[in-house]
């Protein structure tokens, strides 16, 4: 990864640090020669600090759509649940139904097999930095096979900071595309470099990106609801299959007037051999409300597999993996169409226990919460 960008307009000038580090293969692809590949990233560094408010206003059109749609959809979804970490991760199988008390016994070993109770609440805050490979299909109707593009495909970077399931930080930069989201314990919110910031409905939670193997003890407090519903071979491995469905309420909050989440379900495929979590899905259907009973309903499932688990300060933590996206669409009024979008993922550091990380450091940006207490004044 290249965390230093070197100064050709001054000999004796100092390297420009990245924000986000980048993989050496994107900062290639900018230029033929290493002047030209530094203009380039200066030119977009500086389009990086356009004024917001006259270019939020502009229609996204081509491959900034295109990149945009693959940053929101595969590189920073959340999770529909929330996670609370004050309660233990041991809790009393007895009281509890067959299935749900099979699936505690299942995270138990999960949690022994990530480092151990004691290690995974010696965390207070992580850090990590990765590079991800992301690819789409265009959309197909009906119901033929689609895969997503075997290209060289959109490369780039990331950095993410965490407190808690419900205050983190994510910057993530793809082609010269960068989203910035995070969570300050009350809200969870999006924003790309040249745009507004949106908060997301319902309550903060999680980034998916936490549940692919980074974060143990969050996975395991989120596995304790659930219940096992059978096993499966996943990649040569058997596996126990962990089912946890969102709450009626859940769904509530985070519908709108113009559309309703049906459901939304999670599953984790854990390790019979291992102990470990290498496989995480989850899927959601959505209902966009119109009049009379001419509803389009968008259907998203995602599934991760989680590899390369490496022992850091004694946590097993997952270093690489690929996610894979169907987007299928149908309805009354609508021909169906689907779409396959798939990120490669590699995690190139992480760290525990950030000294200084306060909570400053996952404040929403100003133009949320200017929305925040104009919508406060009106109500």
């Amino acid at each position: 990864m290249r965390k230093l960008c070197p100064n050709f307009d001054q000999e004796d000038g100092l390297d420009t640090v990245l924000e986000v580090p980048i993989p050496e293969e994107m900062f290639t692809r900018m230029g033929s020669n290493a002047i030209l590949r530094w203009q380039n990233m200066r030119t977009w560094m500086k389009s990086q600090c356009s004024d917001k408010s006259s270019s939020s206003s502009l229609p996204l059109v081509g491959r900034n759509a295109e990149l945009q749609l693959l940053l929101n959809v595969v590189g920073s979804p959340l999770i529909p649940l929330q996670v609370q970490l004050e309660h233990a991760v041991h809790r009393p199988i007895k009281d509890c139904s067959i299935e749900a008390s099979t699936a505690k016994y299942i995270v138990q070993q999960y949690i022994a097999a990530t480092g151990g109770q004691q290690a995974l609440y010696s965390v207070n805050s992580m850090y990590a930095i990765g590079q991800v490979k992301l690819s789409a299909s265009e959309f197909t109707m009906g119901d033929e096979s689609v895969k997503a593009k075997s290209n060289n495909g959109e490369l780039g970077g990331f950095v993410l900071w965490q407190k808690n399931p419900d205050l983190w930080y994510l910057e993530l930069v793809v082609s010269g595309c960068k989203l910035s989201a995070g969570s300050n314990g009350k809200v969870a919110w999006k924003q790309f470099a040249t745009q507004q910031s949106h908060a997301s409905r319902g309550p903060p939670r999680p980034l998916r990106r936490f549940l692919q193997g980074l974060d143990p003890r969050s996975t395991a407090n989120l596995f304790l609801e659930a219940v096992c519903i059978g096993e499966k071979i996943i990649n040569n491995e058997d596996c126990f299959i962990l089912k946890l469905e969102t709450s009626p309420t859940t769904l509530k909050a985070r519908s709108s007037d113009s559309f309703e989440i049906i459901h939304h379900t999670i599953w984790g495929y854990f390790s019979q051999r291992t102990g470990l979590l290498v496989k995480f899905e989850d899927s959601h259907l959505l209902r966009m409300r119109a009049k009379g009973n001419d509803n389009v309903f968008w259907e998203t499932s995602m599934e991760s597999e989680i590899e390369d688990y490496r022992y850091i300060d004694g946590i097993n933590i997952a270093h690489s993996g690929k996610t894979m996206v169907t987007l299928f669409r149908y309805g009354a009024g609508s021909a169906n169409h689907k779409r396959k979008m798939e990120e490669t993922w590699m995690i190139d550091e992480v760290d525990f226990n950030i000294w200084g990380l306060s909570m400053d450091c996952f404040l929403p940006p100003s133009d949320l919460k200017k929305e925040q207490d104009s919508g406060e004044q009106g109500m």
